[in-house]
Parts: C-alpha cells; structure tokens; sequence
C-alpha cells in the first residue's frame, strides 16, 4: 500500500472518530431529528441536520470550484441514472429507519455506546447491503436499474441552471448559495436553536467533515497510477465492506470508507468511556428485536439502491448537488415520514 493510500486511510479513521464523538454527544441523526420534528414538537435537531447540510454544501462546493476536488469523478454526478429506483431505495430506507430507530451511522454510534441493540442492526444492514450489492437481489437491482434508468445531459443543479445561459462558475456559486441561505434561515428561524450551540457547533461539524471526506480522498489521495475512488461520509456499503474485511480480510484491502466505520465506533466508545454514558443495552421482547432487524433489512436494500444512507445522500450526495442525491432524500424523507405519521405510522422503538 502506498503512501497516499494509508495517509486517506488515516485520515478516514479520524474523520470517523470526530463523527462517532460529535454523533454520541449531540444526538446527531435524520430519524431523531423527524421524530422530534413531526411526533414530539421538538424542532432542534432538524436545524442541526439542515445546518450540516448548509455547511457541508458551501464547503465542498468551494473544494470543487477552486479545483481541488473533482465531484464529478463520485458515484453521485453520472450520467445516467435511475429516477424510481433511487426514489424507491429512499422509500425502503427510511420507513426502515423507523423501524430501527435510527440509521447505519446512528447505529454504529449507539454501538459504540454499548447499545447491543445497534449490533443487531449494523450485522443485518451489512448483509441486507451486500445481497443488494452483489448477491441473491443484485440481478433484481440491476434489472430495474437497466429497465428504468435514464440519460440527462444535466445532471446536477449547477449544470441545469448552466443551460439557462451563465457560466459554470456563476451556476455553480448561484446553485449553491440558494440551498446554503434557504437552510441556515431555516435553521436560525428557530429560537430554541439559536440557543443551543451545541447543536450548532455539531451541525458546522459534521458538514465539514463532509468536506473533508472529499479533500483527502479527491485531493491528497488523488494518483494517477493508483487511483483512489472520490468520495466522502457515507455508511451503507461502508458498514458492508467493514463486515466482509472481518471475515475475509485476506487478499482485501483497507479503504476509506472501511477506517471511517471503525472511526465512528472507536469515536463513540471512547467519548462513551470518558463521558460515563457507556451502559449495555438490549432488546425488550422478541418482537422488538424482529422489528428492528427489519428494519435494518430494509436500510441495507434501500441504501444500496439509493446510492447512499441518510448522510450518504442526506450530506455528502447533496453536497455535490447532483439531481440524483435530491430524488433519493425526496424518498428518504417521504419513508421516514409514513413511518412516523399516517396510516403506517410505526409506534416509536425505546429511545436510544
């Protein structure tokens, strides 16, 4: 392994252990900030994610229109891509957050807490991702994929709003400043938020921890004879390629996305130490422990077939503001929406 390669390694192992802290210690995560949202009246922690989001779309924006980064070379900025199929994977993700209470990256938090809950989940979601990504639901994937997928020549708003006459400098500070101001108003709009700068320190955080993920892999992990796959925060495959590398780990090799998982658990357990707040917790009946694993069933499919989690897509996809990362939120939030209101509303899991 060449330098390059472990210093992006390195430094995925340290942006996961900044997340696994910042996440235990804030409560950073899309289900709990819906849940406090729409069923509790409890607003703060939406204006944490839509701060994340702000601050992780201004920064990697920056990143790729100085020249530093080049997003379009991330799984997110294709050509061609699979309008239902990234809206049904949305769907599947987070009614199946719901379910468990809480998506991959919060589960690793958790796990790391000692929740023996979030193990259960984290096994499941790397096994439901794998059968999606190469196994018995690959060929069914790739079918809908195949049959449904569509070619644009704009693929991401800074391009769309470039086929209506500026520049791509101009498209691109435009597209990216109308969602950075619409989401810090939103945020700062809330009075309870504006008081906490826990949350608001959390939420810059974890944004430029997105951008992070961008600079080492797309920067100082660019090599031209040894190319590095460009990418940022992201959990779903993520937590599958960590699973196969315990088993397997002959003849596989580390990657980015493999040192941020063990970063976010190593993070959160040692803030968990620190803090006191380390306690083992477990299911409370057999019905629960089915409803969570479900639900981590349905978070390993729907992630692979959205190209990303609640932060894969949620912050790292949106911050390239490709068209395709909109679409899989739009499902995202839809799923997680149904399971918390409405006719197929899911009764809360106990509270991690």
């Amino acid at each position: 392994m060449d330098s390059s390669a472990q210093l992006v390694i390195l430094a995925g192992l340290v942006i996961g252990l900044i997340y696994g802290a910042v996440g235990l210690l804030s409560g950073f995560c899309l289900m709990s900030s819906m849940r406090g949202w729409l069923a509790e009246g409890d607003g703060r922690l939406v204006r944490t994610f839509a701060m994340a989001i702000a601050v992780a779309v201004a920064a990697s924006q920056f990143l790729a229109g100085s020249g530093m980064v080049d997003l379009g070379k991330s799984i997110y900025l294709q050509q061609s891509f699979s309008v239902p199929v990234l809206f049904l994977g949305g769907l599947l993700f987070g009614y199946g957050m719901v379910l468990s209470n809480g998506c991959g990256s919060r589960a690793l938090v958790l796990l790391g807490r000692g929740n023996l809950r979030s193990f259960v989940v984290v096994i499941v979601l790397a096994i439901a991702a794998q059968m999606t990504l190469k196994g018995l639901i690959a060929p069914v994937r790739i079918a809908l994929v195949q049959a449904s997928q569509t070619t644009v020549n704009a693929n991401s708003l800074p391009s769309l709003l470039a086929t209506l006459g500026p520049g791509d400098a101009v498209s691109r500070a435009l597209g990216a400043a109308v969602i950075v101001v619409a989401l810090i108003l939103f945020a700062f709009a809330h009075p309870a938020f504006r008081r906490s700068p826990g949350q608001i320190a959390a939420g810059v955080v974890v944004g430029l921890l997105v951008a992070s993920g961008w600079f080492v892999t797309g920067y100082l992990g660019a090599d031209d004879f040894n190319p590095i796959p460009v990418t940022s925060l992201t959990f779903v495959a993520p937590i599958a390629d960590s699973l196969q590398y315990v088993m397997l780990s002959t003849g596989l090799t580390l990657n980015f996305g493999i040192a941020t998982v063990a970063g976010v658990l190593a993070g959160s357990l040692v803030t968990a130490l620190a803090t006191g707040r380390f306690h083992l917790e477990g299911y409370s009946s057999p019905r629960h422990m089915l409803r969570s694993a479900g639900g981590a069933a349905l978070m390993g499919t729907g992630g692979v077939m959205a190209f990303g989690c609640s932060i894969g897509q949620g912050l790292t996809g949106v911050s390239t503001l490709a068209l395709g990362s909109f679409v899989a939120v739009a499902g995202i939030l839809l799923g997680t929406t149904a399971g918390l209101r409405g006719a197929l509303r899911v009764q809360p899991l106990a509270v991690a």
